[in-house]
């Protein structure tokens, strides 16, 4: 049962953060396949909940959205020039992936596509994430 809550910490710390989620994942000791996983489902979750149930959250960041310029900062430069995919594929990396889900509706995006893409972009950056530091930490432990 341990490996369990080990598995729903590195989940839900992913719905919060991906960044966070692979740390968390190495310091409980979980393998790294497990770990990207598990980081990878937890943000696809929060990608989800904004995307098709979070009305009120997501009309709420829409609002806050378009008193700023939607075409500024780096997320609107992406959507300018790569539109739903750019935004899909960067956005778990640069915003998270709850921040990036809502940019995406705000900028009009389908909620299907913008699904598919964030969850192209998650699996993808959790993938190269998790291998980074499993590299990392296995070099460091060569020093040893």
């Amino acid at each position: 049962m341990e490996i369990w809550m080990k598995i729903a910490s590195v989940i839900g710390a992913s719905i919060l953060e991906l960044w966070m989620a692979i740390p968390v994942g190495f310091a409980l000791g979980l393998h790294p396949v497990i770990i990207a996983v598990a980081s990878a489902l937890g943000s696809i979750i929060a990608a989800v909940v904004v995307i098709f149930l979070a009305k009120s959250l997501r009309n709420w960041l829409m609002k806050r959205m378009e008193r700023k310029n939607k075409r500024q900062g780096r997320m609107g430069k992406i959507w300018q020039k790569y539109g739903v995919i750019g935004l899909g594929l960067a956005s778990p990396l640069l915003t998270g992936a709850p921040l990036g889900a809502a940019i995406g509706v705000s900028f009009g995006a389908k909620p299907v596509t913008l699904f598919i893409w964030m969850a192209i972009g998650i699996i993808v950056w959790s993938g190269i994430l998790t291998a980074a530091v499993a590299m990392g930490m296995l070099s460091l432990t060569s020093f040893a």
